[in-house]
């Protein structure tokens, strides 16, 4: 598939470049940032992050607010940001709440009409845009994690348990992790699920380690105490109780101060980057 160049910077000696392409998946064309180290630029084959952000964000917001280029530079990492849901689909409603619809597509393949038929983010992270960035950018032999902040922190885990042999290495910071309990999470899955709780499952991080669903590697998680979303939305100590009855590996970690912001983002960034370099084998 060709790839249009919207536009392309230097950046920390690779470039940061957005491009778009059309989606069979989500019917619709498609937008995503990139950040090639240099050795991508020179035809390499090198670790991929993809980088999932929250409500209200779009393809760029990640690159732009966490500094995470330079460390990523620094660790030899690709980085891909999709974007947070399908754009210009023509649902009624998709673009009057922040939670639901335009920017707010959860990671996830809505089976509840009229959701059904572009809002399929699910399988585009899960299936085309890698097959996209090992074809078009190169990345062949490449190993992929996966990382993403509230709505995106969501995506981050389900894909991860999901799919562990595609996403090598996982972490969240503030991640919404038990959406089909909080308020957030009732509301976009209600609209693009339906009341069938099954599917629900398929889509939460808490229920599908409770069905068996595990990841082989530690998962990272960053959470501020400050957060004002934390006690209403977010629920990190329900996938805590979880993953120790699991047996999944999990370092979470809280941090007093510190609020839902890209600040907080910037504060730990390091270590997440460092956590996924370990993990994908990327050289220092």
């Amino acid at each position: 598939m060709t790839l249009t160049t919207i536009s392309s910077q230097a950046c920390h000696g690779g470039a940061v470049s957005v491009f778009s392409h059309p989606s069979s998946t989500l019917g619709l064309e498609a937008r995503f940032s990139v950040f090639q180290p240099a050795a991508a630029l020179r035809g390499e084959s090198t670790p991929v992050l993809f980088l999932l952000a929250g409500l209200t964000c779009t393809h760029e917001t990640f690159l732009q607010k966490s500094t995470i280029i330079a460390h990523a530079a620094a660790e030899n990492l690709m980085l891909v940001a999709p974007d947070t849901s399908p754009r210009d689909a023509g649902v009624p409603g998709e673009d009057e709440s922040y939670d639901l619809g335009s920017a707010a597509g959860f990671y996830l393949d809505a089976t509840n009409s009229p959701w059904s038929d572009h809002y399929r983010m699910g399988s585009y992270i899960a299936s085309e845009l890698p097959d996209l960035i090992r074809t078009a950018l190169g990345q062949t032999e490449s190993r992929f994690g996966i990382m993403g902040h509230s709505m995106g922190g969501h995506g981050a885990l389900i894909h991860g348990l999901r799919a562990p042999d595609l996403w090598h290495s996982v972490s969240a910071l503030a991640p919404i992790v038990h959406p089909s309990v909080v308020p957030w999470g009732k509301k976009a899955f209600a609209a693009y699920l339906g009341e069938d709780a099954g599917r629900w499952a398929e889509w939460d991080a808490v229920s599908l380690l409770d069905s068996g669903k595990r990841h082989p590697r530690e998962i990272l998680i960053d959470q501020g105490m400050a957060d004002q979303f934390l006690a209403e939305q977010l629920r990190p100590d329900l996938l805590e109780t979880m993953a120790a009855r699991k047996g999944q590996p999990l370092k979470l970690r809280y941090h007093e101060g510190y609020d839902h912001s890209y600040w907080f983002i910037q504060t730990v960034i390091a270590d997440h980057v460092a956590h996924h370099a370990r993990l994908l084998g990327a050289p220092s």
